[in-house]
């Protein structure tokens, strides 16, 4: 058995909860629901770059912001001063990272498919900004790095890491 063969053993038991989890019919997501889907992919993506080590790159990076983004699009679904037009397509930002068969699935690429969930989300986050004040979501954001030089840095670098085919579906999704 290969290093990698162990990798993937260990990704697979968390992705398969997470999966299992993403699919049982509980309606909204609840405040424990997100913790501990935010505890389990946090602690994915750094059992992941740990046996990476060098190897994950910037994408690592990008990967670690995962689990702060989606927690922001949870709360800030849950923040009454954010618009109801809003909440639903942060609603969506989080189904996508729940939603298990998306375009890059975690359940068969491990922590990597959750590129394509923070790529969409920030989409999200930044189309949210036209008409949102950014204090509300600075207020919310729990990141090491300023949120939006995160947004921005997400943006510029989407092409690179979920490729120009997958960034274009990503893009008519959200118009749509």
């Amino acid at each position: 058995m290969s290093q990698n063969d162990n990798i993937d053993d260990d990704s697979e038991v968390d992705f398969s909860e997470t999966m299992r989890e993403s699919t049982e019919l509980t309606g909204p997501v609840s405040r424990e629901r997100a913790d501990r889907f935010y505890d389990r992919m946090r602690d994915g993506i750094r059992r992941y770059l740990d046996k990476k080590g060098s190897l994950a790159g910037k994408t690592g990076e990008y990967l670690l912001l995962a689990p702060d983004v989606f927690v922001l699009l949870w709360r800030l679904v849950n923040d009454a001063r954010v618009s109801a037009k809003n909440k639903v397509m942060l609603g969506s930002g989080l189904a996508y990272y729940l939603f298990p068969l998306d375009i890059m699935p975690e359940g068969l690429l491990g922590p990597v498919g959750y590129i394509d969930d923070l790529v969409f989300a920030v989409y999200l986050l930044n189309r949210m900004l036209s008409d949102t004040d950014e204090a509300i979501l600075r207020e919310h954001w729990s990141g090491s790095q300023d949120l939006l030089t995160s947004i921005d840095n997400v943006l510029k670098a989407a092409d690179h890491l979920v490729g120009s085919d997958l960034l274009g579906k990503l893009k008519k999704t959200i118009k749509a």
